[in-house]
């Protein structure tokens, strides 16, 4: 596993750092003894290991953010630091989970989300080109989201 994910993990968690190398060391090792408690996160059935390994580490971070932002003897501030970053890797990981989480959805379901939600249509615009009712867009599109948040939590995403 390290070796197919680590280097960009290790890159990953420079930025969630701010470039120092040692908490990144720390962060990358604590993500990866995470996966190897937790071996059922990493079965490719449930979605990109590597998007698990992201969220981990950044989850991680936050942590570790929080805890030392408690300390009397640390400087707290009243805002998380971002982490610098170059690229658009968090909006990567977020959009492999949303791939991932939809494609766990029924079809009707996913189809729904994507007229409604990506191509912003409205109900009546969905249901003219999904060919059903305007209330079957809407009654869809609940338990499409509600099914949605299930996969989400299932995958570790949401509490």
């Amino acid at each position: 596993m390290f070796a197919d994910h680590g280097d960009a993990l290790y890159a990953h968690a420079l930025r969630l750092v701010s470039g120092d190398r040692q908490r990144a060391e720390d962060l990358v090792q604590e993500t990866l003894l995470r996966a190897w408690r937790h071996p059922e996160a990493l079965d490719p059935d449930r979605g990109s290991v590597r998007a698990w390994l992201f969220t981990t580490a950044r989850n991680l971070a936050i942590d570790s953010w929080r805890r030392r932002s408690v300390r009397v003897a640390e400087v707290v501030t009243d805002t998380l630091p971002e982490p610098v970053s170059d690229d658009e890797t968090d909006r990567t990981v977020e959009a492999w989970l949303i791939a991932e989480a939809l494609s766990r959805l029924s079809p009707v379901h996913r189809q729904v989300l994507v007229e409604c939600f990506y191509q912003g249509r409205s109900v009546a615009e969905a249901a003219s080109r999904l060919g059903v009712p305007p209330g079957t867009v809407k009654s869809r599109t609940h338990y499409a989201l509600r099914s949605l948040r299930l996969v989400l939590e299932e995958m570790g995403v949401t509490q």
